[in-house]
């Protein structure tokens, strides 16, 4: 009967990896999941090219599938829920999606690449001739020429490709949507009274990944680590569809938690900063491997360490997940273009809709200037809080 169960839990995880790509008008080509029509779906998520400020729709590759997960299944089929984003069934999945070589369709397999906007060019090494999905999300790029450092020492650098949003925990206007994305208490530890003081009246910046992206975590200050720690936890998609769904689902997944000060000689001087990196569906591994260096030599970082802005810091294997970063109070302003985006009202944004506030995503390069220190922008605060109540921009 173990056998049995074994067996049928098996066959459903294949079959969650290989569910029909849904057609144009939100349904299955095959029919499925019939009653997966809902409004989280429904609406569209737009975010903005930070390079060349143009709106971009994204283009969700399992949104049904997630949002059947995240209603449906988790409603009706609790156990497939819970087994789906917990260890070893997030692992199960990224395997049957990420491990088998791709055989079958290696002679559309640049085309893939192509149609994700994979440049492989930037790649260290081009990818071999028969390559796994891995390969791909794994890849290794020349970071130093495509993904250059800002001018400024003072600069916060991304530190992923991703979509960022950030707010303030000292802006009534944030809290509601904080408290949908994580509750600082439980994303730093219960135990970490120290550090949820030091940051429970700073900022924040969410950054998180898509599939296609570059998955490799970059440092984004210098300075002095002084605190290292993971915490466990489940390992929910980062899919906007299950973020809206989820009360407080960042601080509920598996993370790990890295707090640098840079207020020391050769630090950014923004004050103490926290770098959260968290899991997500299919992503069953955060690999530590900071280097000065390039990709090597690569160890994970320690208590008493000195950073450097820009350095490769983690991998998340595979697949797409999402990076948290606090900031103290009044020690760094978002850089204006990325205000004005996140208060756009002609884009339509998941997170907007169903938070009923403006929250819109910018696409940023890892390595490039996302905040500056408030001591070299005298005005910047005060400019940054007046484009916050704006009604209309």
């Amino acid at each position: 009967m173990q056998r049995n169960a074994c067996h049928k839990t098996f066959i459903w995880l294949k079959r969650l990896c290989h569910q029909p790509m849904p057609c144009c008008d939100g349904c299955f080509q095959d029919g499925t999941f019939p009653n997966m029509q809902n409004s989280v779906r429904d609406c569209p998520h737009q975010y903005i090219e930070r390079g060349s400020g143009a709106v971009k729709t994204e283009h969700f590759i399992a949104d049904p599938l997630i949002a059947w997960l995240y209603s449906q299944a988790r409603e009706r089929h609790p156990y497939l829920f819970k087994l789906a984003t917990q260890r070893h069934g997030t692992r199960l999945l990224a395997y049957l999606n990420y491990e088998a070589p791709l055989v079958a369709r290696n002679a559309t397999f640049h085309a893939t690449i192509a149609k994700l906007g994979i440049d492989e060019s930037e790649c260290v090494v081009p990818f071999g001739r028969w390559p796994k999905l891995r390969d791909i999300f794994e890849r290794q790029i020349r970071f130093s020429d495509v993904r250059p450092l800002p001018e400024s020492s003072t600069a916060v650098a991304s530190p992923a490709d991703s979509r960022i949003l950030f707010g303030r925990f000292s802006e009534h206007l944030d809290l509601p949507v904080k408290e949908k994305f994580f509750s600082l208490n439980e994303l730093l530890g219960k135990n970490k009274v120290g550090w949820q003081f030091c940051f429970g009246d700073g900022d924040w910046a969410i950054f998180r990944l898509t599939p296609e992206k570059y998955h490799y975590n970059h440092m984004p200050v210098s300075g002095k680590v002084v605190d290292v720690y993971e915490i466990d936890g489940d390992f929910h998609s980062c899919n906007p569809s299950a973020i809206v769904r989820m009360v407080t689902p960042y601080s509920k997944n598996r993370r790990c938690v890295s707090v640098i000060d840079t207020d020391v000689n050769g630090g950014t001087q923004i004050g103490c900063i926290a770098m959260i990196e968290v899991v997500a569906l299919m992503i069953g591994e955060i690999v530590q491997c900071y280097s000065d260096e390039r990709y090597s030599p690569a160890a994970p970082i320690e208590i008493g360490q000195f950073v450097r802005r820009g350095a490769v810091k983690s991998l998340f294997r595979p697949g797409s997940s999402t990076v948290i970063l606090l900031f103290q109070r009044d020690r760094v302003v978002f850089d204006y273009d990325l205000v004005k985006n996140a208060r756009r009202r002609d884009v339509q944004s998941r997170f907007s809709h169903y938070f009923g506030e403006c929250l819109v995503e910018t696409d940023v390069a890892v390595r490039s200037s996302i905040a500056k220190s408030v001591t070299h922008v005298p005005s910047a605060v005060s400019v940054a809080k007046q484009l916050f109540q704006l009604e209309k921009l």
